[in-house]
């Protein structure tokens, strides 16, 4: 009878080993779990048994605990050594994408039989996402007996630490130094409890020797080498000792639920920027087992999961939207250089001033309009201008040399089609200009603004009214800043639009903002599509502005928006549903799905639609 309750209590002690509990688990009787969760993650304030929470330490304070448990009851940090799971087999689930951001939430249960003390686990969970894989943070199940291992390991380490000799006076036969003080230098070694620093050059002086030679022959060398020696191998036995470095990467403060059975379920919930055209994203699951700091086994696999992204972009109105414009017959064009001239000569020195640069730009001005197949010249007018030093007569004859000038220049880079199209004009003195340029000058003070300017609206003679700006003392001022910059030639471009009859002629273009506000939705850039979309107060504007989370300002646009639109009424219900407005919210998801019963099927991908479709069904 007696072996017969021996051989009972051996086999129930053999069943209870690690090795059993291998072989379980290599055999797929044990196994972790993945499962979405089956309800939304616990409130912080919520009453639940426990919760994961961490202490940190320093080595010399205590241990570090990751993903410990604490009892709600004592407020007791306990290690997790026995934990299960829960059996939730859902494996897929529709989250929602929320102002870019997208949330999701999962369960990682593990069997009470897959821990022991002796062991540590590590799940690693992954997230497959379009064509990228991200490693999430792991998450470690530490036995008692492993933990206290690897907190042995450290302390080993500290004590080879503490070894090594940080006080450098230890390295130094002090009682011979002394003896040598007293018996040679006796006034020296009265010094010894005297706080004042002696300087190095009077020291000298009193030894008849240096300091550091001093110091040299009293040196304990050998003690030096070997303390350099375990200084050199800190690393090799920090890996001695430290077989398995506590992981204090980060502590995950998610929910932690745990069975009647002492099973283990930690909620795992996730946040992340989404993408353009994300769809959905998947979870995986691996791990390893871990006794000693050695890897043992690789954790059988669980079912991956399977997250379905629901964006409001995808509702988005992507047809093509045209503004209307009015196109008339003819075009005008017009731009300005400043070529300089010597002192009353017309030719073209490209050396002078910035000439060369400036006629580099009409040339390219030029090529510009030539580009435009669909405009025709008609003419294209040149009219140099100069200030009103000398007499009207004289300028007027300059002006018109110089516009002759820069034709002839002209003749040589437009296309021989506009050749007979070019024309001159002239500007003896540019009177309108110089009104426009003293009337903005910062460095006039009212008073002469206002007199030279009487001066110029003056009227009569030309020559007189330049005579009298001579006498004023501002004239030099004007002469020296102001006068170059009358000195100008003025391009005037006269076009028509090829094939076109009438004078003016109504026609749509593809609206470029509009369609750039649209992409922006889709891309999941918000800022961006709101700033677009904003002016046009339409479907879009209204989405944009839910995407961006700023509720009330769709609401504002959507209350301005046909309520017979199915998407329209479907957006207000949701907008209405976040701002808590439940009851004038289901009116109007009634409303979108008398109008397109497809609505109850876009609902149920749209989690925050799921209050108000529990409450139509009980309709």
């Amino acid at each position: 009878m007696c072996s017969r309750l021996f051989l009972i209590v051996l086999l129930l002690a053999l069943a209870c080993t690690p090795y059993s509990k291998m072989r379980r688990i290599t055999s797929g009787e044990l196994v972790m779990g993945l499962s979405v969760s089956d309800e939304e993650p616990l409130e912080e304030d919520e009453d639940i048994d426990f919760q994961i929470d961490s202490i940190r330490s320093t080595l010399s304070d205590g241990p570090i605990i990751m993903n410990a448990i604490r009892d709600s009851q004592t407020g007791e940090m306990v290690a997790t050594d026995v934990i299960s799971a829960s059996k939730v087999v859902a494996r897929f689930r529709n989250v929602a994408e929320r102002a870019g951001m997208v949330s999701i939430s999962f369960d990682v249960s593990v069997p009470s039989g897959m821990a022991d003390s002796r062991w540590r686990l590590k799940i690693c969970p992954e997230m497959s996402i379009q064509n990228d894989t991200v490693p999430l943070d792991p998450i470690f199940i530490t036995g008692k007996d492993y933990r206290a291992a690897q907190l042995r390991g450290y302390e080993r380490y500290r004590q080879f630490i503490a070894g090594i000799i940080t006080d450098t006076t230890d390295l130094i036969r002090l009682r011979q130094l002394e003896v040598f003080l007293q018996r040679h230098y006796p006034e020296t070694f009265a010094l010894k409890n005297d706080s004042t620093i002696i300087p190095e050059p009077l020291a000298e002086n009193l030894y008849g020797v240096t300091q550091m030679q001093v110091k040299e022959h009293y040196m304990r060398h050998l003690k030096m080498r070997l303390n350099q020696r375990r200084k050199d191998r800190a690393d090799e036995m920090y890996r001695r000792f430290v077989k398995d470095p506590i992981d204090n990467r980060g502590v995950r403060l998610d929910t932690v639920l745990v069975g009647d059975e002492g099973d283990f379920t930690y909620r795992y919930v996730y946040t992340f920027k989404s993408r353009p055209r994300l769809r959905k994203v998947g979870v995986s699951l691996h791990g390893d087992l871990y006794e000693k700091g050695e890897r043992l086994l690789e954790l059988p696999f669980p079912e991956d999961l399977t997250f379905y992204i629901s964006s409001l972009s995808t509702l988005a109105d992507d047809r093509p939207r045209y503004r209307m414009i009015v196109l008339e017959r003819t075009v005008y064009d017009n731009t300005k250089a400043l070529i300089d001239f010597a002192q009353g000569k017309s030719d073209i020195d490209t050396l002078l001033g910035d000439n060369a640069s400036e006629l580099k730009r009409i040339r390219k001005c030029v090529d510009d309009v030539v580009a435009r197949r669909e405009l025709v010249l008609d003419s294209l007018v040149v009219t140099a201008s100069c200030s009103p030093e000398g007499t009207y007569r004289s300028n007027r004859l300059l002006s018109r040399a110089r516009s002759e000038s820069v034709l002839a220049y002209m003749q040589t880079i437009v296309p021989d089609s506009w050749k007979d199209s070019l024309r001159t004009s002239e500007l003896p003195e540019n009177w309108e200009q110089l009104s426009r340029l003293v009337a903005s000058d910062g460095n006039l003070d009212s008073t002469a603004r206002h007199k030279v300017l009487e001066v110029m609206n003056s009227g009569g003679d030309h020559d007189r009214r330049e005579r009298r700006l001579a006498s004023l003392p501002e004239y030099r001022y004007l002469r020296e800043k102001l006068y170059p910059q009358l000195r100008s030639v003025q391009f005037d471009f006269y076009l028509h639009r090829a094939g076109m009859v009438k004078d003016t002629v109504h026609t749509t273009e593809l609206d470029t903002v509009y369609m750039a506000g649209v992409k922006a939705l889709k891309d999941l850039d918000y800022k961006k599509a709101v700033e677009l979309l904003r002016p046009y107060g339409d479907f879009n504007s209204a989405l944009a502005y839910m995407s961006a989370d700023y509720n009330h300002s769709a609401l504002d646009v959507l209350d301005r928006l046909y309520d017979t639109d199915a998407k329209v009424c479907y957006l207000k219900a949701m907008v209405l549903s976040r701002l808590g407005l439940v009851e004038e919210a289901m009116k109007y998801f009634r409303l979108a799905l008398t109008y397109d019963p497809y609505m109850e099927h876009r609902a149920n991908l749209d989690p925050e639609m799921h209050t108000l479709i529990n409450l139509y069904k009980q309709l």
